[in-house]
């Protein structure tokens, strides 16, 4: 197991305040924390639910559930799934949802993990390593060149994303890329020599961010996610949502903006026969960012999107 590592939740009382604002002083019923992580926004929750009040949690990784054990509250529970197993709660059973698609600090600084080339480890990234799924190893060593390059333009919205799959693919035929300080030389070395003089952060950031969504299919599992929500939440139930990349958060906004649609019909039809009305009152114009005193002290916020609804009424219409 991995020692402590020190970790500090990005936008606790923002995303806190979203998901109950609503709930009244004691709030009860069945609350959910879909990305446990390191338990910041769970124990907020907790201090703030009522007797009759409870909260569940989610997270696929051991080390996260090892951290889960540490709360003795008879009101807190958590299981060893991935968020996309809220479907196993019962329809509308679930009084408001909190998720945080961040990377906790614990896991990416630790080597053994393999998330980042601060530290030289394995190859891994997977969330849940005792999943059995393919780790980033397999992506780097074993994928094609234009399965590595689309990975790498698309989830990593890397410009130089083709010149980075061919080195890997021309590095790998001779030798195989075991290590996250193997693989990040590599792709600063195919870097071009100008874009490295004027790059803000390592030229593997991008790379290391894609293999890493790739590995946990966390867009499929986020996609999936947004695709069912609704039906778990009562009238009056809140989803907020925390983002940090512009993939997961562009995902989270056309959703929230598709649930808070009126009339979907086609624009030339003169009198709406969908009869659809919205689901959902988005509760921010804007997302909720970091404020520069959790900036100062969390340079990892700087990048952190706090989106949330709040249910209005069950789906009509088409």
């Amino acid at each position: 197991m991995t020692p402590d590592l020190q970790h500090t939740t990005v936008l606790l009382d923002e995303a806190v305040d979203a998901l109950l604002g609503g709930a009244g002083p004691e709030p009860a019923g069945t609350w959910v924390d879909a990305t446990f992580g390191r338990g910041g926004h769970s124990r907020r929750i907790l201090l703030r639910l009522g007797p009759q009040g409870r909260l569940v949690a989610f997270d696929k990784d051991p080390e996260a559930i090892h951290e889960a054990t540490r709360i003795t509250d008879a009101r807190f529970s958590i299981r060893h799934e991935g968020f996309r197993h809220l479907a196993d709660l019962p329809p509308g059973s679930a009084a408001g949802v909190l998720m945080d698609l961040g990377v906790s600090s614990p896991q990416i600084d630790s080597p053994e993990r393999g998330f980042s080339f601060r530290f030289d480890g394995p190859l891994d990234m997977r969330m849940d390593q005792s999943s059995g799924q393919p780790s980033a190893w397999h992506w780097v060593n074993r994928e094609s060149f234009d399965r590595l390059k689309d990975c790498i333009a698309t989830l990593g919205e890397e410009p130089q994303a083709g010149r980075i799959a061919r080195a890997i693919v021309d590095a790998r035929q001779k030798d195989p890329i075991d290590t996250t300080a193997q693989l990040a030389a590599l792709v600063e070395r195919a870097y071009p020599a100008a874009w490295r003089a004027k790059a803000r952060r390592h030229p593997a950031t991008r790379t290391f961010q894609a293999l890493r969504m790739a590995v946990n299919d966390e867009l499929g599992e986020l996609q999936r996610f947004l695709d069912q929500i609704l039906a778990y939440l009562p009238i009056g139930g809140r989803l907020a949502v925390i983002t940090f990349h512009s993939l997961e958060d562009r995902m989270v906004k056309q959703a929230m903006r598709h649930w808070a649609e009126g009339c979907r019909c086609p624009r030339h039809v003169p009198v709406c026969v969908c009869h659809h009305q919205p689901e959902v009152r988005i509760l921010f114009k804007k997302p909720v960012t970091a404020t520069p005193e959790e900036l100062a002290v969390n340079p990892r916020s700087s990048s952190a999107k706090l989106r949330a609804v709040e249910k209005i009424a069950e789906a009509t219409g088409s």
